[in-house]
């Protein structure tokens, strides 16, 4: 099955109450059709004294079964708890987005968008050692009031 494929068939299910294992959450989803896997991610601290992060996958042989599980368990009560029941999400590699463990810099799409050519690092370098205009901005100026003028109207 293509990962495509797979992704389209593949549910999310959150909101789920601690006392939920893969046995009942796959019990829970059978009717919908052939389940292929169930997953249910484990605490990351291992301090944790919970045994799951509080959502699951549930894969199915088809795409349809999927979109009928979504249909029917979206907002329904397992354990208690109101579950969320959506189209799974394709997992985000560990150098994109929040939590990355890269900093943004070292991407090559950063780079590649913010790098400064060596033509335009020269230019910006002669710009700060150009000799100052000795010229005084002010000396256009006749009067020594500053300010539009104003014509006194004759009446």
């Amino acid at each position: 099955m293509s990962e495509a494929s797979r992704l389209k068939s593949t549910v999310y299910v959150g909101g789920l109450d601690n006392a939920v294992n893969e046995k009942l959450l796959a019990d829970a989803f059978l009717p919908f059709g052939e389940i292929i896997d169930v997953t249910i991610p484990k605490p990351e601290l291992l301090s944790s004294q919970d045994s799951h992060r509080g959502f699951g996958y549930v894969e199915f042989e088809g795409a349809g079964d999927a979109k009928e599980a979504i249909d029917n368990m979206d907002q329904s009560e397992l354990f208690g708890r109101a579950i969320r029941v959506a189209p799974a999400k394709p997992q985000k590699e560990s150098n994109e987005g929040l939590g990355s463990k890269t900093a943004i810099w070292e991407t090559e799409g950063w780079i590649a968008q913010h790098a400064v050519s060596e033509e335009d690092r020269l230019s910006a370098q002669e710009a700060q050692h150009a000799p100052i205009p000795s010229e005084d901005p002010m000396q256009s100026i006749d009067s020594d009031v500053a300010g539009p003028r104003f014509e006194e109207s004759t009446r």
